[in-house]
């Protein structure tokens, strides 16, 4: 029986949505072709209809990781009162966001794996970086100038994914806990 196209691209689409939560739950090499194509209820050879290879997916989905992360903004900032700055940085730093890295920053759960990766991977995780760098860059105030505003972007996301990162590997709750507490005091 064939496929349509509708059904294809809703297929591709559950193959990234699944790619991208497992990778940052797993790391990139922590779940296989195999295991991902049983979890979206599809054949292993199907998986290769959508994507050239595991690299080509693992490229594709820090687009999408990073799509769907802007899409949560956008949502949490039409309802945001107040600074959207200062409220990203809460989102950010929750806890909340800690204990779902499978839904959570790029970055944050796949910095340190991107940095062993090919170059492909590196470029499909810096261009997705860039895309946050910007998203931040347009929380900050119009008053300051670009280049102000891209120095306080960078400032914040290296915080943030730092903080992020420490809190989820320390072993003790209160500790974790306390540091993204005071990384949330401290960065506004």
């Amino acid at each position: 029986m064939r496929v349509t196209r509708e059904q294809a691209a809703e297929n591709r689409g559950k193959i990234l949505h699944t790619a991208a939560q497992l990778f940052r739950e797993k790391g990139f090499d922590g779940i296989g072709i195999a295991d991902l194509m049983k979890k979206v209820g599809l054949t292993h050879g199907g998986f290769y209809g959508h994507f050239a290879s595991k690299e080509d997916l693992m490229a594709q989905t820090c687009a999408y990781a990073v799509d769907e992360l802007l899409e949560q903004g956008e949502a949490a900032h039409a309802t945001t009162k107040g600074s959207k700055y200062k409220a990203f940085i809460a989102r950010y730093l929750s806890t909340g966001h800690r204990d779902n890295p499978g839904s959570g920053c790029l970055m944050a759960a796949l910095g340190i794996d991107a940095a062993r990766q090919s170059p492909a991977i590196k470029q499909a995780f810096t261009q997705s970086f860039n895309r946050l760098l910007n998203a931040v860059m347009n929380l900050l105030p119009a008053t300051k100038t670009e280049a102000a505003k891209r120095e306080q972007a960078l400032l914040t996301l290296a915080t943030l994914v730092g903080a992020q990162v420490i809190a989820r590997a320390v072993d003790d709750p209160k500790w974790s806990e306390e540091i993204l507490r005071v990384v949330n005091k401290n960065l506004h």
